[in-house]
């Protein structure tokens, strides 16, 4: 239990460097800033893994030291439980005017009616009546032993709740995709309908659970200052026997509210906004997109991102790369002027604009390398491959000429939602085992052990008449808080002092 105790404090200090130090798998860019910020210290964080705290060797192997430790520890006390719960109750002391509560009366019932009375009393009570000669007879009870049970509850509990978890990491799935709040249909059908995954260990994404989620609407409500008070999806799904039938059933995901099917749970984790595009080529093609945007300023929602078009009727790959375009830049949904420079007064959907510059050239979309949508590729304009021909200001409905007659136009925004899909085949586990461990805590420290030995003695009198001499002693295996009030109660009933003297 010692050994527990220290690895049990050695996990929670050894967890700290994951609450203080940015973590890769959580967010990678900020791990990489932070050591490029730190310099060799950074280095050498690093190299010991503390920016991948709860997957390093060290925190590995105290987490499989506990649960080693705590197996070595629960097996013998088990064992020992279950011997003390078969074997009888203790012999009753000799000298019972020793222990830490006693009472001593005279009275003038026999010992099988001062028995009889203590074995009424002791009801519920694990008691055996012994006789010790001489027609002396005693009664030894005990009770409490829930306690015990309580605490091995607690420790099975605990260890119960180590493997499941540990279990659940290594088949748990979790994935972030953005779907358009359009009537936008997402379907957990494989990792590449994701924008990012993080599979378990024993997860490769090709046996996710079948699911469909269309996004019909969304509405946003915010606080006079333009703080968010709540976000709500008006969403469809279908899942199960519904995937075969086509049936779709409606629901509203909310924050902290997620939507639960299949297995898997899908949460609403935020939205944004992506600005409608089109493009008229010279030769009369039209090509129109909505790309999402990203959100630079959560308070007011000024998005950033990058909207790129390829050419349409050219066949050669030289020209077709050379003819790209990009329109880029920021959009505010409630736009603020400040000096010309574009700006948001509030996240709220009232006075779009957009402030763009559009790029034609080499996107680099055909490098072989993969790129964020949110993003051109800088390396192009460094190297010149990719030059900007045009800087405008749009609201809605308003357009921009080229100079070779390419007409790009601001048409509107649409909304988009960011979803989050959790699977975690052991969580209804976790949970139990942590109820087990709260009841099992409760029970080891609410419930006292204590026993009771009663010992009646047939005496004769002076005046000839038969007596019995009742000892009472009582002792709490544990905390004795409480138990003195107990055992007057228990005294009383069984020597009747209305009956005798002390």
């Amino acid at each position: 239990m010692r050994t527990a105790l220290i690895l049990l404090f050695l996990l929670a200090l050894a967890a700290m460097p994951g609450a203080l130090l940015p973590q890769r798998q959580l967010n990678a860019p900020k791990t990489r800033e932070y050591i490029a910020q730190h310099g060799w210290w950074g280095e050498l964080l690093d190299r010991l893994q503390f920016f991948d705290v709860y997957s390093s060797v060290w925190f590995s192997a105290i987490y499989l030291l506990l649960m080693v430790s705590l197996v070595g520890c629960l097996a013998p006390r088990s064992v020992e439980y279950l011997r003390s719960m078969r074997a009888e109750p203790v012999l009753t002391p000799r000298n019972l005017a020793r222990l830490p509560h006693h009472r001593q009366v005279r009275l003038d019932a026999s010992v099988d009616e001062v028995l009889a009375a203590a074995n009424t009393r002791l009801r519920g009570w694990r008691s055996r009546e012994r006789a010790e000669g001489e027609g002396v007879r005693s009664i030894s009870a005990e009770r409490g032993y829930l306690r015990e049970t309580g605490n091995l509850l607690f420790h099975f509990g605990m260890l119960g709740l180590i493997v499941a978890f540990a279990l659940g990491k290594m088949y748990f799935y979790e994935g972030q995709v953005i779907v358009h709040a359009d009537g936008q249909t997402f379907c957990n059908a494989g990792i590449y309908n994701y924008d990012s995954f993080n599979p378990g260990l024993r997860v490769d994404g090709t046996e996710l659970t079948p699911f469909c989620v269309r996004v019909n609407d969304f509405a946003a409500e915010y606080t006079s200052k333009g703080q968010p008070e709540q976000y709500r999806a008006a969403v469809e799904y279908q899942s199960g026997n519904d995937l075969e039938t086509g049936t779709w059933r409606p629901y509203q995901l909310e924050v902290n509210d997620p939507l639960r099917t299949a297995g898997d749970r899908v949460y609403l984790l935020g939205h944004g906004y992506a600005p409608i595009f089109t493009v008229t080529f010279p030769d009369g093609s039209v090509r129109s997109q909505a790309i999402q945007w990203r959100p630079v300023d959560q308070s007011t929602l000024l998005s950033e991102g990058a909207t790129k078009f390829e050419p349409p009727g050219i066949t050669d790959p030289e020209q077709r790369r050379d003819r790209q375009l990009a329109v880029t830049g920021l959009f505010a949904p409630t736009k603020l002027m400040h000096g010309g420079v574009l700006s948001s007064a509030s996240p709220e959907l009232t006075d779009p604009g957009a402030a763009v510059d559009v790029m034609r050239g080499d996107l680099g979309l055909s490098s072989g390398r993969g790129q964020s949508i949110f993003e051109i590729d800088q390396s192009m304009v460094d190297s010149g491959r990719l030059e900007r021909v045009a800087r405008e200001n749009l609201d809605p409905g308003e357009q921009i000429r080229l100079d070779d007659g390419t007409v790009v136009r601001f048409d509107g925004v649409k909304r988009w939602v960011s979803l989050q899909v959790s699977h975690d085949p052991t969580q209804l586990w976790v949970l139990g085992f942590a109820i087990a461990m709260f009841l099992g805590l409760g029970a080891s420290l609410l419930v006292k052990r204590r026993r009771v030995w009663v010992r009646a003695t047939p005496v004769t009198g002076e005046d000839g008449q038969r007596h019995t001499v009742v000892e009472i002693g009582g002792l709490a295996r544990t905390d004795q808080a409480g138990y003195g009030e107990e055992f007057t109660r228990i005294a009383d009933e069984i020597a009747g002092t209305e009956r005798g003297n002390s």
